[in-house]
């Protein structure tokens, strides 16, 4: 039985902005052996996001200081890390905050029923496992050849 019929397309753990701004970044990582900044314009054409929405979103990114901007007519964006030292899970927090399968989760006092929740455990459980693989996965393994397709494999 569906409650909600916006239900039946599926419950989206990231969101589209998110999606577009980890895209952005593996497009910075990709081109860090350039060792020279890319324009947003490029940035966004090469993964397909909007251009309007690729600034607002590099600009966020760079208020978090993930990247820096680079002034003049070879300006741009660059990482302002080494790819491997940025995680999937701190591009996913800046841009949507922190992550959170559930209200009961993000803080004590929410739900009047957290001591004797059955499942507030076992979804807890879930959202540290997901944070810890996450925080795991760096841009540099998104921008190499085994982060195409989705093919990063197992994890411990």
């Amino acid at each position: 039985m569906v409650l909600d019929s916006s239900a039946k397309a599926g419950m989206d753990i990231l969101r589209r902005n998110t999606d577009y701004a980890l895209r952005l970044m593996v497009g910075l990582a990709q081109h860090q052996a350039d060792k020279g900044s890319v324009s947003t314009r490029l940035l966004a054409e090469e993964q397909e996001v909007s251009y309007q929405l690729a600034c607002k979103l590099m600009q966020h990114l760079h208020d978090a200081r993930l990247v820096v901007s680079v002034m003049g007519p070879k300006g741009g964006f660059r990482l302002n890390r080494r790819p491997g030292e940025i995680s999937l899970l701190e591009i996913i927090e800046v841009v949507q905050g922190p992550l959170s399968l559930n209200r009961c989760l993000q803080k004590t006092g929410v739900c009047p029923r957290a001591k004797v929740c059955p499942v507030r455990g076992s979804i807890g459980e879930l959202q540290s496992r997901m944070a810890e693989y996450l925080g795991g996965v760096t841009l540099e393994e998104l921008a190499s050849d085994r982060g195409a397709n989705g093919a990063l494999g197992e994890r411990t």
